[in-house]
């Protein structure tokens, strides 16, 4: 399980330099809001997979709060930018 967990935040950590990357670049308001809650969920993934090795569930509520309120986020900015856009 050791190993599965390294190779996991390994991957994490490539998926979250590239989520960063993208937030800075842009180059629009939506390309940021992605980024932005991409970076959520790989925080989230890789909460969960600390909470998998270290077979805890302590934290598992926290998550599907933090993945619930990524999701109405996103689509809120999603519909500010679609009634932005039909100006």
């Amino acid at each position: 399980m050791e190993t599965v967990a390294v190779i996991g935040f390994a991957v994490l950590a490539l998926a979250g330099v590239l989520c960063v990357v993208r937030l800075a670049k842009g180059p629009s308001l939506g390309d940021r809001v992605l980024a932005l809650d991409s970076l959520l969920i790989v925080g989230v993934v890789g909460v969960a997979i600390e909470s998998a090795r270290t077979r805890s569930g302590a934290y598992l509520d926290v998550l599907l709060i933090v993945a619930l309120v990524a999701f109405i986020g996103t689509s809120a900015v999603a519909r500010f930018i679609e009634r932005r856009g039909a100006r």
